[in-house]
């Protein structure tokens, strides 16, 4: 009797449930990662994965944590003859022709390896408001 009243009266009412994130602000975290001898994808998504945080217990979609990621001996990147020949940058200009492509090995000659394992980093990341915050916090060292 007392158990098909209490199931009546669940059926019968509406209840509200309010779900709260709780916002906590740990510190910085550095992760630094050594390139040598490795491929440019692997140190790539190795960054971008901790740069969303996604290695650290206090992840959050919605929040750009405060993670620096450092990469090191980006010089020292096992790159094969068959990708830096291969592999072609492209860029508009806005302007009716102004398609520009550049392979991999002009574009390292012209602005250096970081800005190639930079453009890596950021083809991984969502495009979304966080990704210029959390783009800012990496570091790549020659």
């Amino acid at each position: 009797m007392m158990r098909e009243s209490l199931l009546t009266l669940l059926l019968s009412s509406t209840y509200t449930v309010t779900i709260m994130t709780l916002n906590t602000k740990p510190g910085p975290i550095i992760y630094t990662i050594n390139a040598t001898d490795r491929t440019l994808g692997r140190v790539a998504s190795e960054a971008a994965h901790a740069l969303l945080g996604k290695r650290s217990v206090h992840f959050a979609k919605n929040q750009a944590l405060l993670i620096t990621v450092i990469i090191e001996n980006a010089s020292k990147l096992h790159l094969t003859t068959r990708r830096t020949e291969g592999k072609v940058y492209t860029h508009y200009t806005g302007y009716p022709g102004g398609l520009r492509k550049m392979n991999m090995n002009e574009m390292i000659v012209k602005k250096g390896i970081e800005d190639v394992v930079k453009k890596t980093v950021d083809g991984m990341i969502p495009r979304n408001k966080l990704r210029k915050p959390r783009m800012k916090n990496l570091i790549v060292n020659a």
